[in-house]
């Protein structure tokens, strides 16, 4: 139980009925979980109003309605208090870290933004602190990381109420740091509102989640993600990215950079590919804030920025670079890039890339290493977009030596009918493929039929561990798929 006035301490508004008395028992946003004598906050969304619910909360015995707009509450619910907020979405930010008793001034708070980076970067961000000895917890699109345990997450950025509830268990467990991935939607959506940021970082960014339920332009894109370095002391961006000072904007805090190239504040240079029986690397130099030779334990140049994302917020800490690259070298980050070794003949990887830009940079990437040939398997989600299959299709036929269309998540469509969009696009191209739509059947196959120095792909799934077929959420994990069609091929 919490004191009302205490939980409307940094929230101004009007009390419209009723009395600011006494205690509430939760805050509540969700109409479907209100409890008697719960404070029930009316959130606005692209397809819900909490306000139409008001009346209901208030029958439901609810102590406090905090509510955007006037709403009319039962004649009979007069121990109901009314109060009205500017901004509902920024009231249960503030009213969650009260309820929990401000958890986050407990905690050092470092925010990663970006199009491209953010999971592996939080990654490995905690994998540096807690080699150095700081416990560190972890929130972002897998789920939220504490003390081992993962509680998986159904936003990159988790509402406000969770995020602050998973704050109060990180500091009651001892952590002394967390690590998040703060998406646009969640800065735009007032999520992250009332963080402490100690650091925010900005990876990268590129036309993405441009639509009527995201973002309406490019522009708001950048201004949403700038919002994160209005709310931290210390900023650091990737310089090499065009956009970085757009999204540093007018926001006051410190500024540091990484990057490749110019007057970065911290700089990698000599980037060598490293290959490997059955694995995939890069090492480099930086230089500047930092000096000495790093080797990832994952392909390509965006390895670099990730690894330079979190060497930059290790600095800030002063933890020692023996710690940072000993991290590193044996980074493990489940579905992005993910290497799953079953022979020193190929390698083979699981990664998240489900849209035409990732897949495209990640096989670019690939490629650079010189296999034998790319097999890149791959299908697309069921009750979305058209478009991503033609333009997966296309990428993939031009950059795969060997495409196999398979399954992803079907939903309420026929797998067969998604396979005939993919086909359409690699038929634009050149490259060969096959159709397996089973998507065990696709792997055992591409495994069964795989040549020395080949490097396969399974893309589009990464981390999730299940496949959804019309509305149902099957067991699925790619790891059991490799070790299976590594079993069935004599392999292990």
């Amino acid at each position: 139980m919490k004191n009302i006035e205490k939980i409307l301490e940094h929230v101004p508004g009007k009390l419209l009925s009723g009395n600011l008395s006494g205690d509430i028992e939760d805050v509540i946003y969700d109409s479907r979980k209100i409890i008697k004598g719960c404070a029930f906050v009316c959130l606005k969304g692209a397809s819900f109003d909490g306000h139409k619910f008001a009346a209901e909360a208030a029958e439901k015995g609810a102590r406090l309605i905090v509510a955007e707009e006037p709403v009319t509450l039962p004649e009979e619910c007069k121990g109901t208090a009314l109060y009205l907020v500017s901004d509902t979405r920024e009231a249960l930010a503030w009213m969650s870290a009260a309820y929990f008793d401000y958890p986050g001034e407990n905690l050092h708070i470092i925010g990663i933004t970006g199009t491209k980076g953010k999971t592996t970067s939080t990654f490995m961000v905690k994998s540096i602190l807690e080699d150095a000895g700081y416990k560190t917890g972890l929130i972002g699109t897998i789920g939220t990381l504490i003390d081992g345990v993962m509680t998986p997450s159904g936003n990159t950025t988790p509402e406000s109420y969770v995020i602050q509830k998973a704050f109060r268990e990180m500091a009651d467990k001892g952590c002394s740091h967390c690590v998040m991935e703060v998406s646009s939607q969640g800065l735009k959506m007032k999520r992250t509102d009332a963080i402490p940021f100690d650091i925010g970082v900005f990876t990268n960014i590129s036309p993405d989640h441009i639509g009527p339920n995201e973002h309406a332009s490019f522009e708001e894109y950048l201004s949403c993600k700038g919002l994160l370095f209005k709310k931290c002391r210390t900023g650091i961006f990737n310089s090499d990215d065009p956009h970085w000072e757009n999204v540093r904007g007018d926001s006051g805090c410190r500024v540091r950079t990484f990057g490749m190239n110019g007057n970065a504040d911290l700089l990698a240079s000599d980037l060598k590919l490293e290959y490997a029986p059955g694995r995939l690397g890069i090492s480099f130099d930086i230089s500047g804030e930092e000096n000495g030779h790093i080797y990832v334990d994952q392909p390509g140049r965006f390895s670099v920025y990730n690894a330079l994302t979190a060497i930059a917020v290790a600095h800030e800490y002063g933890v020692p670079l023996i710690d940072v690259q000993k991290a590193l070298k044996n980074i493990y980050v489940k579905g992005r890039i993910e290497l799953v070794h079953i022979s020193d003949d190929f390698s083979i990887m699981i990664d998240y890339a489900h849209n035409a830009v990732a897949l495209e940079s990640l096989l670019t990437t690939l490629k650079e290493y010189d296999p034998a040939r790319l097999v890149t398997i791959f299908g697309c989600g069921g009750n979305r977009s058209k478009l991503r299959r033609f333009e997966m299709g296309e990428v993939s036929g031009k950059l795969s030596d060997l495409t196999v269309i398979t399954s992803d998540n079907p939903r309420f469509e026929k797998p067969e009918d998604i396979i005939a969009d993919i086909e359409t696009g690699i038929k634009k191209t050149s490259g060969k493929y096959v159709k397996i739509p089973d998507r065990a059947e696709a792997v055992k196959w591409a495994v069964k039929n795989a040549e020395k120095g080949d490097v396969i792909v399974l893309a589009g799934k990464g981390h999730e561990d299940y496949q959804e077929i019309c509305g149902v959420k099957h067991h699925m994990d790619e790891r059991e798929l490799i070790m299976n069609a590594a079993a069935a091929a004599g392999l292990v």
